[in-house]
């Protein structure tokens, strides 16, 4: 398993292209692609506001897709760590990864 992990957050998943390269790039097994639910929220909102002709249904079926193609990448279970992380945007808590063990000092 690849060391390293990203966290996918909305403002990187909002661009189609963007979103396809990084997809990509995450089934290369080169690196552990992460996002939550919440994520997902946040760009699938933007996106139907921004683009009148993209419905939330279509924006669904991307999130399925996304899931279907990374089934290990999305992240549930750690909310209750969230009022715990100190960030100087309180807004970006959300895609701080939880550690599965104490880093090496």
């Amino acid at each position: 398993m690849p060391p390293f992990v990203a966290v996918y957050d909305a403002c990187v998943l909002y661009p189609a292209p963007l979103r396809s390269l990084l997809l990509y790039l995450a089934l290369t097994g080169l690196f552990r692609a992460r996002w939550t639910d919440a994520i997902y929220v946040e760009w699938m909102r933007s996106v139907v506001r921004d683009c009148p002709d993209i419905t939330h249904a279509m924006v669904e079926r991307v999130r399925d897709l996304m899931n279907t193609a990374v089934p290990d990448a999305l992240v549930a279970g750690y909310e209750g760590l969230i009022p715990t992380l100190s960030l100087p945007d309180p807004d970006d808590r959300h895609v701080l990864p939880p550690r599965s063990k104490p880093a090496r000092a």
